[in-house]
């Protein structure tokens, strides 16, 4: 019986190191780009596009595309199957490994392309859930994809704009943060969220290692709070000009 290949010497040249992640990119047999993550005992390849693993649910790009067009057949009555909710949490599973990969690689536009996707399946999967346990089990990790979409925007604009916008990009994601903890009557958590602790330690790094003062954002809150109007007008005019009103 002719044996199956094994991988001894991939493992071999690449330790595994649990104490970081361990990504990198390499060409496929076809010479297409992959991305591998090295984890205990064994490695994950993936794509670099679509959907991680390469397949195409349903003929769609991803399960989530899957998921929209049903509910739009269905209509508001839509609600995820027992296997819809199987499938979405191994479309979690795979976009959360290669998130990560791009993260240590900082390509950070994608890593932001890919958090994007995982929060609006969470948001589906919010409206679409078959029960409340199933959908806290899911909403628990929502400041996780937060945060790290918050870092790869942030540093993404740094690369791209400088660190200002790089601020903004950071009170942006701070402010999800609290909005969800308000969500749940939790707000007086927010000084103690290590997501909100760690997003505010980068905050500052980037001021003090680019000489940040208060951003067109912070001044314009400044300016609402001591009612002097028709400055926080002309701040907002400058933020709408260069694409921070949101």
């Amino acid at each position: 019986m002719k044996r199956k290949k094994h991988i001894d010497g991939i493992l071999a040249e690449w330790p595994f190191d649990p104490r970081d992640v361990s990504a990198r990119v390499c060409q496929g047999g076809d010479g297409r780009e992959v991305l591998q993550l090295r984890v205990d005992m064994g490695l994950l390849q993936m794509e670099t596009s679509g959907r991680p693993d390469g397949s195409r649910p349903h003929g769609m790009e991803t399960y989530f595309d899957h998921l929209i067009a049903q509910a739009a057949a269905a209509g508001d009555e839509f609600v995820l199957s027992p296997d819809d909710c199987l499938e979405v949490d191994r479309e979690f599973t795979q976009f959360y490994h290669r998130r990560i990969c791009w993260l240590k690689l900082q390509c950070y536009e994608a890593a932001v392309n890919d958090a994007d996707h995982t929060l609006a399946l969470m948001d589906f999967c919010q409206r679409h859930s078959p029960d409340d346990r199933w959908t806290i089990s899911h909403e628990q990790y929502r400041p996780f994809v937060l945060f790290h979409r918050t870092q790869a925007s942030a540093l993404a604009k740094l690369e791209l704009d400088g660190a200002e916008p790089a601020v903004h990009e950071i009170n942006r994601g701070l402010e999800q943060l609290r909005q969800f903890l308000r969500d749940r009557d939790l707000e007086e958590q927010f000084d103690e969220d290590e997501f909100a602790r760690r997003l505010t330690d980068l905050r500052e790094s980037l001021r003090r290692e680019y000489d940040v003062g208060r951003t067109l954002q912070e001044q314009l809150a400044d300016a609402v709070a001591a009612e002097e109007y028709e400055l926080a007008a002309r701040l907002r005019d400058e933020m709408l000009r260069r694409g921070w009103a949101h």
